[in-house]
């Protein structure tokens, strides 16, 4: 009888998980995956992430012959030209009840140049071949269909042959632990943008991009990419406080036309510094708030007495030019002259007789103090707390018992308070 019992029990038990196991497999049928290759994969990763619908992106190694599918034995030198070496891949898994495989296989040919052989860009060599690597047959007829399509829309444009390979996966080799999420994990490293700027959505939807502000004066023009985790990460630390007088603009790139630029634009973010349409200074990669204002101050400044005291912890000429405009002007504010950030105030400004700018106190938040034993004295330096540029000093024989902050002049502009019957708010000097 006990025997009978735990018989039922047993089968009573392998029907239910039976039953659940269908059930897991009927859950997970809306997910699928395909793998592909585009260049480096760290970008391309960050990219497909980014995608609603994309559960999952992998980086990865795929289609090699008789190499260890290891980054160290991929890269090496002997292998740069196999063809038989890996390419460097990336897994996937999206749910198809929110993005299709269309959708990501049109993502893919615009997001990188197929046309490009063995390279994208800079990266040169097989492990960066432009490939698709499907898991059946109707994954296979989508990617030749909207290579076609694409070839087509490439072709007017002026683009030669697609090179991308279509081949069904054999295996894919998820690669080592620190690519996977490389560009969250490196902060200061680079999201290319690689792409030929050519889409399959009608051209004529498009917003159409004009640069002839950009021809006039000197202008920031940052490039970014459609997928590029450091360019949101430039302007949450750096651009979106920004607040001086030369113009910020955003552009992709394959939005400079007309404008005369030299540096390859392989890397996002790049900054490019324009002068009247042509670049005159640019870095590519992130830049931390200090390196922005000094490569600013450079563009802004030049090799003048404003930089030697911004950057070189320098100090105005006594009643220099710059002063005599300043001691006695309407009320307004005195701003850091590359950030913009207003710094001092004309109510607390007074004049000591010493040649320089004096006032009692800074505007809130907007300096920081640190000790100075340079030249043999103890003094403590003033600096701005949006670009780091020195300042000046603060001493404690003001008016009145409160201290004396004195601050050099070539290095701010100056805001007038804004009169209800004129609403012109420009800085000067």
């Amino acid at each position: 009888m006990k025997n009978n019992s735990l018989i039922k029990f047993l089968f009573f038990s392998i029907l239910v998980s039976s039953l659940y196991a269908e059930e897991d497999i009927k859950a997970t049928n809306h997910l699928d995956s395909i793998v592909l290759g585009s260049g480096c994969f760290w970008g391309a990763e960050k990219g497909y992430e980014s995608l609603l619908g994309v559960e999952e992106a992998i980086s990865g190694y795929s289609d090699g012959r008789g190499v260890r599918p290891v980054y160290r034995e991929i890269i090496k030198f002997k292998n740069k030209f196999n063809p038989n070496n890996h390419a460097e891949v990336v897994k996937v898994i999206f749910n198809k009840n929110l993005i299709s495989t269309e959708q990501i296989i049109k993502k893919y040919f615009e997001s990188h140049d197929p046309t490009q052989l063995n390279r994208q860009g800079n990266d040169i060599g097989t492990q960066y071949r432009s490939i698709i690597l499907v898991r059946n047959d109707e994954q296979k007829q989508i990617a030749e269909n909207l290579l076609s399509k694409f070839q087509s829309l490439l072709s007017l444009e002026g683009y030669g042959e697609i090179k991308t390979e279509i081949k069904t996966l054999e295996k894919f080799y998820e690669a080592e632990e620190y690519h996977q999420d490389y560009l969250v994990k490196n902060p200061n490293g680079y999201c290319p943008d690689l792409s030929t700027g050519v889409v399959f959505e009608d051209k004529n939807n498009q917003l159409e991009i004009n640069n002839n502000d950009l021809y006039a004066g000197k202008h920031i023009l940052v490039i970014e990419s459609e997928f590029c985790p450091y360019c949101k990460k430039l302007r949450e630390d750096v651009l979106d406080s920004y607040k001086g007088s030369i113009p910020l603009s955003y552009r992709k790139a394959n939005q400079l036309e007309g404008l005369k630029i030299s540096t390859p634009l392989w890397a996002t973010p790049t900054i490019i510094f324009l002068e009247n349409g042509k670049e005159i200074l640019s870095n590519q990669g992130y830049l931390t708030k200090i390196e922005f204002y000094r490569a600013l101050g450079f563009f802004k400044l030049g090799n003048s007495e404003a930089f030697n005291v911004a950057f070189n912890e320098g100090t105005d000429s006594r009643y220099c030019k710059e002063y005599e405009l300043f001691k006695n002007t309407p009320e307004g504010q005195f701003i850091d002259k590359l950030s913009g950030e207003p710094l001092f105030d004309t109510k607390d400004r007074f004049n000591s007789k010493t040649g320089w700018l004096s006032f009692t106190r800074p505007i809130k938040g907007s300096v920081y103090e640190l000790p100075d034993y340079s030249y043999g004295m103890i003094r403590t330096e003033v600096r701005s707390k949006s670009s780091d540029i020195h300042l000046g000093h603060v001493f404690d024989d003001g008016p009145n018992g409160l201290p004396r902050y004195c601050i050099n002049a070539t290095v701010l502009e100056f805001v007038p308070k804004i009169n209800p019957k004129n609403t012109s708010n420009s800085p000067s000097a």
